[in-house]
């Protein structure tokens, strides 16, 4: 399904839905119902929920990210005109409001990711970022590992979220640092089993208290290393 959507950024962009979806929207909802539609942050009574991710952006011949919830409205999307691995990118939620920024910092060989959260105020280059994400270097290891930490505490003992997967695949969990699961991304599958590509995720949050911008962040972060959007 195409329809003409209203400006974005001050652009007319086409704004298409995967068929695999099974909804539609109209133009007015997409942009005008992102408020009733976001759900930022999930308490310790939320029920855990499932995400459906689609490493693509709603305009056409542009790269991104798109997240869908359980009932297929639109929660986050990244929406990148540039090449795909870009140094920065922006998540947003289905009303355009900045949520977290995402900067590549590349010193030597070794590239570190940093997330700056958004509060309104003017963007600031001086600002310190609200986490960082480190790869946890192997060599000639096809496992790739990540450590996530707040700012401010830099020590070992620090970690908060360690994600683990694969070089070259879309499959991967976040853990805490206990090493229990907070959330578990696998291919999705459609209502009658068959499995999508592999540019189509379902994002199981098994911990239901952490914060879903910070979480779709932290996921954006882990798709870029692996140059997925």
């Amino acid at each position: 399904m195409i329809m003409e959507a209203h400006k974005v950024f001050g652009k007319e962009d086409g704004i298409f839905c995967p068929k695999w979806l099974n909804v539609s929207f109209s133009p007015i909802s997409l942009f005008f119902g992102g408020e009733a539609a976001c759900f930022p942050c999930m308490t310790a009574d939320s029920k855990a929920e499932t995400f459906t991710l689609w490493m693509k952006s709603l305009i056409m011949q542009g790269n991104g990210l798109t997240v869908f919830n359980e009932n297929g409205q639109i929660v986050f999307r990244i929406d990148n005109y540039d090449e795909k691995s870009s140094r920065e990118v922006s998540l947003m939620d289905l009303g355009g409001r900045l949520l977290f920024t995402l900067r590549r910092k590349s010193i030597w060989f070794v590239c570190d990711w940093e997330g700056f959260k958004e509060d309104g105020n003017v963007n600031n280059e001086e600002r310190k970022p609200f986490f960082r994400v480190k790869k946890v270097l192997g060599f000639f290891s096809k496992k790739l590992s990540c450590d996530v930490k707040f700012y401010g505490d830099e020590s070992p003992a620090s970690l908060c979220y360690r994600f683990e997967g694969l070089w070259g695949k879309t499959t991967f969990r976040i853990l805490d640092n206990r090493g229990g699961v907070v959330a578990e991304a696998k291919r999705k599958q459609s209502s009658i089993g068959v499995l999508l590509g592999e540019d189509v995720l379902s994002l199981v949050l098994v911990q239901t208290n952490l914060d879903h911008s910070l979480l779709m962040a932290l996921v954006t972060v882990y798709l870029l290393i692996q140059h997925r959007i």
